[in-house]
């Protein structure tokens, strides 16, 4: 199921089209006036808001807790193909999980807490988040529970979506772009 490759999904970087969408996305958001970046460790979430914060001559703060959900070892790469399976899988039990792992449980507690945790000392300022569109879906449904799976297979790579909290609370969600 899983296959070593070059690299690991930590370091694996956009491709061409990604690069592409990276700059579609910063045309987008270039007159948002962002006040904090903040990203996933991974490469590829890095990537895709690095152009828009040095634009706004801002630094991008990366949290680990934003990271992708850990499906195995980092040094393995699952094929897209398999990642959907696996992902249904986890969603019919959010306790599953393959060994080296974590289950959708365990991500959505980590990622939700890291949001809270941003929301409580960002607050009132505008934030872009480089996540994961899992991630996200966890991190939306934790505060509305008609994000989950189905959700998760109607969004694209990349995404945007615009949410607005109040008092900690989820308030309005937004799609702002998709491919």
């Amino acid at each position: 199921m899983f296959y070593q490759g070059e690299g690991n999904e930590r370091n694996r970087g956009l491709t061409d089209m990604g690069k592409q969408d990276s700059r579609t996305i910063t045309e987008l958001l270039r007159n948002e006036v962002i006040d904090t970046f903040i990203s996933s460790p991974y490469s590829r979430a890095i990537m895709t808001i690095e152009e828009l914060a040095q634009l706004s001559d801002k630094e991008i703060i990366v949290f680990e807790d934003l990271k992708e959900l850990v499906f195995s070892r980092e040094d393995m790469i699952i094929p897209d193909k398999e990642v959907y399976s696996l992902v249904s899988k986890m969603f019919i039990d959010s306790n599953y999980k393959e060994p080296y792992g974590e289950s959708i449980s365990d991500c959505q507690r980590r990622s939700v807490a890291r949001l809270k945790e941003i929301l409580k000392n960002y607050k009132g300022q505008k934030i872009a988040i480089g996540t994961h569109g899992l991630v996200m879906t966890l991190m939306m449904g934790y505060f509305d529970g008609q994000y989950g799976y189905e959700f998760l297979m109607k969004t694209s790579k990349p995404d945007v979506y615009r949410m607005e909290f109040k008092g900690g609370e989820l308030i309005n969600t937004q799609r702002i772009y998709k491919i």
